[in-house]
């Protein structure tokens, strides 16, 4: 098993322009400032690139968008999961052939699944690709929680390399761990959460403020990987009210707002998100000025 990225994957925000289509210049400029800042891989079309709102037709722009600026200077993790299998088999396969070097592909929503559904799944999509697969497992977006013994199963097939966890469950995570034998990678899927991860053998994070702070989380995380937790963690308290200020609303408002207000043109979200209020901006606005982000 090779793995895919070792430190920090950006969960990219999905820019609007004013009518609401798809602000592809302000997204290439994203992706660079990411790549310039040191991260170690993209992700393009995730929960925080609003890929539930996304037209299939700008999924797959995003997704050639993001291969294109990127150039191959860093791993492009495309996001590809649905509540329909064969509908995210045949995103999984555009994707793949769009030049993704990997498919994040997240449990199936509303729909839900039994643990052996979720077994069925994956390995659907798995065997329909050829590039490796990070499995997503966010339930308190999807009201499904992967189970460490469907995790073992899992990870027995080729292309399934890697979990983004999300379950805010570190005893699970260690389980998990445990059981698949380092046959499967781990990244945290929550920012404060990275350096328990890591400790636990977790490869880094896929996240959401590395969109604001590139370099930062990319240090806090490049300290816990080489074992200066103490480092990492004064760095993270350094920098946590405003890592937690990205979840003040739902994920992507805040991240997007904080975007904007240090310059970048983010725009905002597709309803039914919609903006946040103007305490929470002048919060955002507030923490961000505290550690000269602004």
């Amino acid at each position: 098993m090779s793995t895919i990225f070792e430190g920090v994957a950006t969960a990219l925000v999905t820019p609007m322009n004013a009518d609401g289509s798809v602000n592809f210049k302000a997204f290439a400029e994203l992706c660079d400032y990411q790549i310039n800042n040191g991260v170690a891989a993209l992700v393009a079309c995730g929960t925080t690139g609003e890929s539930s709102t996304l037209t299939d037709e700008e999924h797959v722009a995003v997704i050639r968008e993001c291969v294109k600026v990127t150039n191959g200077r860093v791993p492009v993790i495309a996001g590809t999961g649905s509540n329909d299998t064969r509908y995210a088999i045949d995103l999984s396969k555009e994707a793949q052939e769009l030049g993704a070097d990997a498919l994040l592909v997240v449990t199936p929503y509303y729909n839900k699944a039994s643990q052996n559904g979720l077994i069925t799944h994956y390995t659907a999509i798995a065997d329909s690709v050829d590039v490796p697969i990070i499995l997503y497992n966010v339930p308190s977006r999807t009201g499904t929680d992967i189970k460490p013994s469907t995790y073992k199963a899992l990870a027995s097939h080729k292309n399934i390399v890697a979990a983004k966890e999300a379950n805010g469950n570190i005893s699970s995570v260690a389980q998990t761990v445990a059981l698949t034998e380092g046959k499967l990678d781990i990244y945290s899927g929550n920012d404060d959460q990275v350096i328990p991860m890591i400790s636990l053998g977790g490869k880094g994070v896929i996240s959401v403020f590395s969109n604001i702070a590139p370099k930062i989380m990319s240090d806090i995380t490049d300290k816990a990987l080489k074992g200066d937790y103490a480092g990492a963690v004064a760095l993270q308290n350094k920098y946590l009210e405003v890592m937690n200020n990205m979840f003040i609303d739902v994920n992507p408002i805040p991240v997007k707002e904080a975007l904007n207000i240090m310059g970048f043109n983010m725009g905002e979200c597709r309803l039914p998100l919609c903006n946040t209020t103007k305490e929470n901006v002048e919060k955002i606005r507030v923490s961000l000025e505290k550690v000269n982000l602004i």
